[in-house]
């Protein structure tokens, strides 16, 4: 897929190519070695003859690994990923795949079709805190028009890191707790189940969910992902800085600013005097994001807990001026697919990210909306009347990037760098402000989050960016607070609907999403009545506005019992009413109107005594540098060290 609403200084190329996984098993009675030598043709060519074509992106075939052999077993599965540049390789295609040589060659035809009935998530989750993963929620998107019924889930896991190409059936889970309760998904519907696994490795796994349609046919969905603990990290940026003769990582100072913005990940591996210190990263954990060499050091089991994820390519769509290939990007990660850390790479340019697709196990990507570099040309988004703009584009691009994104990687979990503050980006278009708004900040992060992310990273919250954009401090506090109240919802959910409104004039007005989860739903309407300010150059949203917003809602939440706003200040009633296919709500909101539909009426007091924890935890930190002269005095007296 490709968004139509990105604008580009040249037009896009329209030719759509497909990622495409094949699920190959050894039905036979002996085990099967397959090495660069193993003779592999799709269309009569090997895999590296169409990347030298260019018509592969990337690929991860035998071929791909000259001194890695695989030992498939009898019975075993391993997965071979492409990813096709082009239409001569997109959906509705075929493709014939041989093996062997002379009599010994055997043929299967592939079929890229467009799915029906797909793995929409996969997320790994752990119940007592632990790195390692012990329960999972799968959601499946039925896209046909039939309903089907879900009958198991299959794990298919590697017998240790270093075989992890060879997976064999290891956990089937026929005891789900799956919504609906009767496991039947309507047509055009969604639905999922979570299942309880016992501990499980930080490796590769394909999942196999069994459904099964009206006329009682079976088949199965297939996905090939790592396992990876997920959690809602904040990430900072570049948290570690000089300062004077130590570093900004042991100022407490700053540590609690950045602990009172819920900020819990940066952009770091090892701070002497900070990351060896138990006392000062104890009381102020930043989980690291960095390169991890050598792997011997970071894949134990005491340096888990402290990683996020594996960081180290920057922007290879940028790559310094020239593009990084995006089979030169899987080479710089295959080192890391043995061990257990889990790899995520910063994606910046939509016009050409499908390409990069699958390389990852938890891709991201970077779009900031006013005053900063951006890939896509600002002046040709005709918004606002004709008027055109150099210092801004529209804030709701950011939601088309993160559909994009999501969509091209599914079931994997993707995240997104907001714009925060930064004490970096020049002035652009004549605006003098170089950091967002208080508004344009909190607009950008929701609709990332409206469109289910499951980790956010603010560029760049460095300290002398938090003394410079004093105003800047209480908004992140809030959308932080709002996370950790998201995070349930947002951890165990799937995207759900997505919609556009407009006003008669035909000017945008709401847009509408949705966030599904086996708990309850997060419903969200963004603002997109603001408008340019020629003067101060920035975007000025209007104060709440009232609004009747329709959201439409998976079978398995048509029942909800409460329907409440929330905000960072508390849980607020709401004007509801059930309709046939979701609910409607009725009220103001400007910049981000955020409700929380429950199936049980005890979630609302549940989500009040986790809003009076939040509040309790930032007031027992004791620093306040948004609202005392006296907390901020000390950070700015920091930033000024030489």
């Amino acid at each position: 897929m490709q968004s139509a609403e990105l604008r580009y200084r040249r037009d896009p190329d329209p030719q759509l190519g497909a990622r495409v996984q094949l699920f190959v098993r050894n039905v036979s009675t002996r085990p099967i070695t397959l090495d660069a030598s193993t003779p592999l043709r799709l269309r009569g060519q090997e895999p590296a003859g169409w990347l030298a074509r260019g018509d592969w992106a990337w690929h991860d075939f035998p071929s791909a690994w000259p001194s890695n052999q695989l030992l498939l077993p009898p019975g075993g599965l391993t997965c071979w990923t492409f990813n096709g540049r082009g239409t001569d390789w997109g959906v509705g295609t075929t493709a014939d795949l041989e093996t062997g040589r002379g009599e010994d060659t055997q043929r299967w035809t592939i079929r890229i079709d467009r799915p029906q009935v797909w793995i929409s998530a996969v997320t790994f989750l752990s119940s007592n805190g632990s790195v390692f993963p012990d329960s999972l929620v799968f959601h499946v998107a039925n896209g046909s028009d039939e309903a089907v019924t879900l009958r198991s889930c299959r794990l298919w896991l590697p017998d240790s890191n270093a075989t992890w190409r060879a997976l064999s059936p290891k956990i089937s889970l026929t005891n789900l707790a799956a919504f609906p309760a009767d496991r039947r998904i309507p047509a055009h519907d969604k639905g999922g189940a979570r299942a309880t696994t016992g501990a499980l490795p930080l490796t590769y796994a394909a999942v196999e969910v069994e459904v099964e349609d009206p006329a009682g046919k079976r088949s199965s969905l297939w996905a090939h992902l790592r396992i990876k603990r997920e959690r809602f990290d904040i990430g900072g940026g570049w948290v570690a800085a000089a300062l004077g003769g130590s570093n900004t990582l042991q100022c407490v100072p700053y540590l609690k600013t950045l602990k009172r913005l819920h900020v819990d990940a940066g952009m770091h591996q090892e701070v002497p005097g900070y990351t060896d210190n138990p006392d000062l990263f104890g009381e102020y954990p930043l989980r690291y994001m960095n390169r991890f060499q050598p792997l011997e050091r970071y894949d134990q089991d005491a340096m888990l807990p402290r990683l996020h994820a594996v960081e180290f390519l920057g922007e290879p769509q940028y790559g310094g001026g020239r593009p990084v290939p995006p089979m030169e990007v899987w080479r710089a990660f295959a080192p890391y697919q043995a061990t257990r850390l889990a790899t995520s790479v910063t994606h910046s340019e939509e016009r050409i990210w499908r390409l990069y697709a699958g390389l990852s196990d938890f891709p991201h990507y970077d779009a900031y909306r006013v005053t900063a570099p951006a890939p896509d040309a600002w002046t040709k988004y005709d918004r606002w009347n004709g008027e055109t703009l150099r210092w801004g584009a529209p804030l709701e691009t950011i939601g088309d990037m993160c559909r994009s994104l999501r969509d091209l990687n599914r079931p994997m979990p993707v995240a997104y760098w907001s714009q925060g503050a930064h004490d970096g980006w020049d002035r652009v278009g004549g605006r003098q402000r170089t950091s967002p708004t208080p508004d344009e900040l909190r607009s950008q992060a929701y609709h990332a989050l409206a469109s289910r992310i499951t980790s956010l990273y603010w560029f760049n919250l460095s300290l002398k960016s938090l003394v410079k954009f004093r105003d800047l401090l209480q908004p992140i506090t809030e959308v932080g607070r709002e996370i950790r109240l998201l995070e349930g919802i947002l951890l165990e959910g799937d995207a759900g609907h997505y919609s556009r409104t407009r006003k008669p004039d035909g000017s945008p007005d709401w847009d509408l999403a949705t966030v599904c989860a086996p708990t309850g739903a997060a419903l969200f309407a963004l603002d997109l009545a603001y408008a340019p300010d020629r003067a101060e150059k920035v975007f000025q949203f209007g104060p709440p506005r009232p609004g009747t917003w329709r959201f439409p809602m998976p079978s398995y939440l048509r029942g909800v019992a409460d329907v409440f706003r929330i905000d960072a200040n508390g849980i607020h009633d709401a004007r509801w009413e059930r309709t046939a296919d979701g609910i409607t709500i009725t009220g103001e909101a400007t910049v981000a109107g955020i409700w929380i539909a429950a199936p049980d009426r005890g979630m609302r007091a549940k989500l009040g005594e986790r809003l009076e924890q939040l509040r309790a935890a930032e007031v027992k930190i004791g620093f306040d540098p948004a609202r005392n002269d006296g907390d901020f005095d000390s950070l700015r007296r920091l930033a000024a060290a030489k």
